[in-house]
């Protein structure tokens, strides 16, 4: 009854026209014009804005021409080294003297180049086919270095060409002599096994930690050059490492993709 009454009593009242009436308390409307500011730059950021992104991948510092195995074409014994590593060899060169029973015999490099890897030692016994040699094929000290890098082949597709790409190189501390500078001059057009990585570098420890997750393409890198370093190269230090790079060096790449507008992948 007493709900009954108030209801009775409401009915009988007179409206109270003559009272304001308050639309939104200061802090609403101040609310309410904060929404509209984020939503507005939100509206412009979508259609002005861009995105990137970065994609980290394993490589090596290396030449453009790669490497080869050298391998004996004899069996026999070794009596004399006559090269060592890092030494420059022309082509056809003897690298190593092997006696055979049917004579000395000796084991010439394939193409000039650098000794990067020397297994053979004197009074070792070698059969034929035996990996005895790494040699990275180069005209001479002076050839510029590039950077190898291999992409998931799932990846490759965005990847690219002229992309600026940061590398830490493994024997450039990147929190002493910051990053390497580089650009990308060019992407593989098919997926290699470890087997065709390992043709080009002359590793396969290298090879097979470059494909463990699969098939990869290779991504050439140009390094960006720069007469005011010691390393003949950019770094994003002032001078990077006092010193000179060397090739087959590992080095890890973060390539810095084609940016993209939020539009693009916000609209279906």
């Amino acid at each position: 009854m007493q709900f009954r009454q108030q209801a009775l009593s409401k009915l009988q009242s007179p409206e109270e026209l003559d009272l304001p009436v308050r639309l939104a308390r200061p802090q609403g409307l101040l609310a309410l014009a904060v929404t509209l500011v984020v939503m507005a730059a939100a509206s412009v950021w979508a259609v002005t804005g861009s995105l990137s992104s970065t994609l980290r991948v394993p490589g090596v510092l290396t030449h453009a021409q790669g490497s080869y195995v050298l391998q004996s074409p004899v069996t026999g014994q070794v009596t004399g080294v006559l090269a060592k590593e890092g030494q420059q060899l022309a082509a056809n060169a003897p690298l190593l003297k092997v006696r055979t029973p049917q004579g000395d015999s000796y084991v010439r490099t394939v193409d000039a180049g650098r000794v990067t890897t020397l297994v053979a030692r004197t009074g070792a016994v070698v059969t034929t086919g035996a990996d005895v040699a790494t040699v990275e094929k180069t005209s001479g000290a002076n050839d510029p270095l590039l950077a190898m890098l291999y992409v998931p082949a799932d990846k490759a597709g965005t990847v690219p060409v002229g992309a600026d790409v940061d590398l830490s190189v493994q024997s450039a501390p990147s929190q002493q002599y910051g990053v390497l500078r580089g650009r990308v001059q060019a992407v593989g057009r098919g997926a290699q096994t470890g087997q065709r990585v390992e043709a080009f570098l002359g590793d396969k420890e290298l090879a097979r930690q470059f494909t463990k997750g699969g098939p990869t393409v290779a991504v050439l890198v140009k390094l960006v050059a720069s007469p005011a370093t010691k390393s003949g190269y950019t770094w994003s230090s002032k001078g990077g490492p006092p010193y000179a790079l060397d090739s087959m060096t590992p080095a890890s790449g973060a390539v810095h993709l084609a940016e993209q507008r939020p539009i693009d992948w916000l609209l279906p």
